[in-house]
């Protein structure tokens, strides 16, 4: 048993943390791009990609995000490729935030009435001019609430990188809870730094959609 104070088992867990922020932020940032590129490719209607990106978001969202983990740690190493946890975890996570990503902003973007889509069209816009001027911009106000909903479980399922030896919060909670025999302690302290970083997102989603609401009336 190791002799660590509160303020030792806090320190080392707020450590932890800058890697659980990291991680988080990496799949977030990645995987909304890929769900962006995924999202334009459904709207191009480009040939095959409604059947094989529908493909794909059932097979991540029909999925354990535990599983993919796994299959990425150990899968990628099948073919003769050294992994590190951080690599998998991020390329696994990647991949499942975009496969969400893309499809909670195709609802928003099937939102918004059929009218303003008719109603660019008639202007003589392109594609790309109608979702720039005209469909992105209210699309964006709609998704603004459930995209950020999901960046808290972004976050939240960070925690299970922790299975494939990535040190990120929950993993170092559990290496010092076994090392000091105070799991109650540790966790607890775990849970609140979880809240500490979720619940500020939530609140500056909400106020961000008041703000948006305000200006569009």
């Amino acid at each position: 048993m190791v002799d660590f104070s509160f303020w030792d088992i806090l320190r080392n867990l707020l450590l932890a943390l800058r890697w659980t922020v990291a991680l988080s932020a990496v799949a977030f940032f990645g995987g909304g791009l890929l769900g962006l590129a995924l999202l334009f490719a459904r709207l191009a209607r480009l040939p095959g990609a409604e059947t094989a990106i529908g493909a794909y978001v059932q097979l991540f969202q029909g999925t354990p995000l535990l599983m993919q983990l796994f299959l990425a740690y150990f899968g990628i190493a099948l073919f003769g490729v050294e992994t590190s946890a951080w690599f998998a975890a991020t390329l696994a996570l990647t991949l499942y935030t975009s496969a969400y990503l893309t499809e909670i902003w195709r609802g928003c973007v099937q939102a918004i009435p059929l009218g303003q889509w008719e109603a660019s069209a008639s202007l003589a816009l392109n594609l790309r001019e109608q979702l720039r001027h005209v469909i992105l911009p209210q699309a964006a106000r709609i998704a603004v609430a459930p995209t950020v909903g999901f960046l808290v479980q972004v976050v939240k399922g960070t925690a299970l990188a922790s299975v494939i030896g990535f040190v990120e919060l929950t993993k170092a909670g559990s290496m010092i809870a076994n090392a000091t025999f105070k799991p109650f302690l540790v966790f607890s302290c775990v849970g609140l730094l979880y809240f500490a970083l979720c619940y500020p997102i939530s609140a500056w989603s909400r106020k961000l959609e008041r703000k948006l609401d305000h200006a569009n009336r």
